[in-house]
């Protein structure tokens, strides 16, 4: 991060006007001119609406790049709308600045956010810029639309349906163990090609937006997976009040994370519990399971059915895991938590 002096960093209103206004394109945000934004979903929609936050030294490090922290900061909160079957319309941005954080800094982070923007068609609707202590501290509101009635819920898994992954797991969790430790990559003899995948899942989450449509079709639940797999899991079932069973072989793993988990096996644990996949668990009646995943295929998403749902038992754990047919037990915590 840079260290230019705050006295040489324009005001709040001027960093407004030079690179927040230019990404407010909506008609309704006025170009950032007014206190507050007006905008409406389609007839025949319903709005959604999600939330995440994100901080320095939490969600992303002090020293990432501003262009790849805006991309995650936004990136996350469109995962949360697509998992729930919506379109993203626009987002409302808080930012918290620190004074070591030059104007250059600011005009990389916007230009990271018109990346996503143009990705997905969105817009910046308004929000608040204000001086903190440690920043920067990132809040995003973001907001979608979706055809009335039918938004997909996390606590609406029956037993019998089949759960369903998209894209790979684990690989962000295993890219931020290289950050973390020094020297993993060669001791794991990883190649320079699958160290920067796996740096880039931590660092640039991909919203699996293009899922949207397939899961407001075929999915009875679903919901992204950002604390780990089997804490994710574990809230669906508890909150559906059902419970899963998952086949560990049968959950995706990119090639990179195959490598690591070859070299030691430890690794799978750090794959099913670490955060930052954000891609998609659904819940699919088996009726639907072809059209699903044909829908996902044409999408351009990969997929892979991991388990199923079955009805609540007290006297079994609410998830079971297995590898080739043996049970499967965490020695660690199930997923990442703030407290």
């Amino acid at each position: 991060m840079s260290g230019q002096a705050a006295s040489s960093r324009p005001g709040e209103f001027s960093l407004i006007e030079r690179y927040f206004a230019p990404l407010a394109t909506s008609a309704g945000a006025v170009h950032l001119q007014d206190d507050a934004a007006v905008f409406a979903p389609d007839t025949g929609c319903d709005l959604v609406v999600t939330k995440d936050m994100l901080m320095a030294g939490v969600h992303f490090f002090e020293n990432d790049p501003p262009f790849d922290v805006a991309q995650k900061a936004l990136g996350v909160n469109l995962s949360d709308l697509a998992a729930k079957g919506a379109e993203p319309i626009g987002y409302l941005l808080g930012i918290g600045l620190s004074r070591d954080i030059s104007e250059e800094w600011v005009a990389e982070f916007c230009r990271g956010l018109k990346l996503v923007q143009d990705r997905f068609q969105i817009a910046l609707l308004g929000g608040d810029t204000i001086s903190c202590p440690q920043g920067p501290l990132l809040s995003i509101t973001a907001f979608g639309q979706i055809p009335k009635g039918q938004v997909v819920r996390r606590n609406e898994a029956v037993a019998g349906a089949l759960l369903y992954l998209t894209g790979t797991i684990g690989d962000a969790a295993l890219g931020l163990k290289l950050r973390l430790e020094e020297g993993l990559a060669d001791t794991c003899g990883l190649s320079a090609e699958h160290r920067e995948f796996l740096l880039n899942r931590y660092l640039l989450p991909q919203p699996r937006v293009g899922a949207a449509t397939a899961l407001r079709a075929y999915a009875v639940a679903a919901m992204d997976v950002s604390d780990g797999l089997v804490a994710d899991l574990g809230h669906m079932c508890r909150t559906s009040q059902v419970q899963a069973s998952v086949k560990l072989e049968a959950v995706p793993l990119s090639d990179a994370a195959s490598a690591m988990v070859a070299k030691d096996a430890a690794f799978l644990e750090t794959t099913i519990t670490g955060g930052d996949d954000y891609e998609i668990l659904a819940a699919v009646m088996p009726e639907n399971a072809d059209a699903f995943e044909k829908a996902l295929h044409e999408a351009g998403l990969r997929c892979a059915q991991v388990g199923a749902l079955t009805a609540a038992d007290v006297s079994r754990e609410a998830i079971s895991l297995s590898l080739n047919g043996k049970a499967f037990t965490l020695y660690g915590a199930a997923g990442f938590s703030h407290f």
